[in-house]
């Protein structure tokens, strides 16, 4: 897969890009990475990629010649790109699912904002989509593109040495991942359940579907209604969702 990164700041792609997952995808040329640097892009001796904003306001903007110039190169060198994204907190929420789908992808560019943001020309004419990592505003969009490239390349095929699991990953079928444990069986007086020390798979089997669904009820209820439940887990949600509303009306008739 070939992935493209435009930044002003290349340099905060060297440490993340050579350690790790990432790094051994890279290397095995799972991932054919390049990083450019926007200013190479300019006309000017100064290498100017920003200016001041019509209509005036704070912070500068980036402008939009040297991000055209930068994609129109990468389309005679590497190819035409299946997907140029902006990253910026206006975008659509990267997701599993979101990460999924490019990874599918041959050639993914990410064009990194900065400053007070780009000049919409960009958005209109250049970008093929716009991705957010949250609600939340950063510096810039070298940090976004990481994890955009990190969240993608773990899903190639030999990216990760045990494929099984990518299967178990949280989110991947909507929900969140059940407690893991690992030994010592007793720490400081905290014991690991006795189910994962029973031997018993389908106990064990049924005491993760239990624990993911419990958990995922609890902190991101939200991901239930399009969590991709087998008839086992369904009728665990249910037994929980009795549960609940059992606490519910105690509590009330407490008060």
């Amino acid at each position: 897969m070939k992935f493209d990164i435009v930044t002003i700041f290349p340099r905060m792609f060297e440490g993340p890009t050579r350690e790790g997952i990432l790094g051994r995808a890279i290397e095995r040329g799972l991932v054919d990475l390049h990083v450019h640097d926007l200013r190479d892009y300019t006309d000017d001796r100064h290498r100017t990629v920003d200016d001041v904003a019509y209509g005036g306001g704070p912070g500068m903007v980036l402008k939009p010649a040297p991000l055209f110039r930068a994609v129109e190169a990468i389309r005679e060198t590497r190819g035409t790109p299946d997907a140029v994204i902006l990253t910026s907190p206006q975008g659509r929420r990267f997701t599993q699912a979101e990460a999924a789908r490019l990874s599918a992808l041959p050639h993914v560019v990410v064009l990194c904002g900065r400053y007070e943001g780009v000049d919409e020309r960009v958005r209109e004419r250049l970008a093929t989509e716009e991705l957010s990592i949250g609600d939340y505003v950063l510096t810039g969009g070298e940090l976004p593109a990481l994890v955009v490239l990190d969240a993608v390349a773990r899903l190639l095929p030999g990216a990760v040495g045990d494929e099984q699991s990518v299967e178990q990953d949280s989110f991947r079928r909507g929900l969140l991942d059940y407690p893991q444990y690992t030994r010592p069986a007793e720490f400081r007086g905290l014991a690991v359940p006795a189910v994962l020390l029973s031997g018993h798979h389908a106990e064990v089997r049924r005491w993760r579907k239990r624990q993911a669904l419990a958990r995922t009820l609890e902190r991101r209820p939200e991901l239930i209604e399009t969590a991709e439940l087998d008839e086992e887990e369904r009728a665990i949600l249910r037994e929980l969702l009795v549960a609940r509303r059992k606490e519910i009306d105690d509590e009330r008739e407490g008060d």
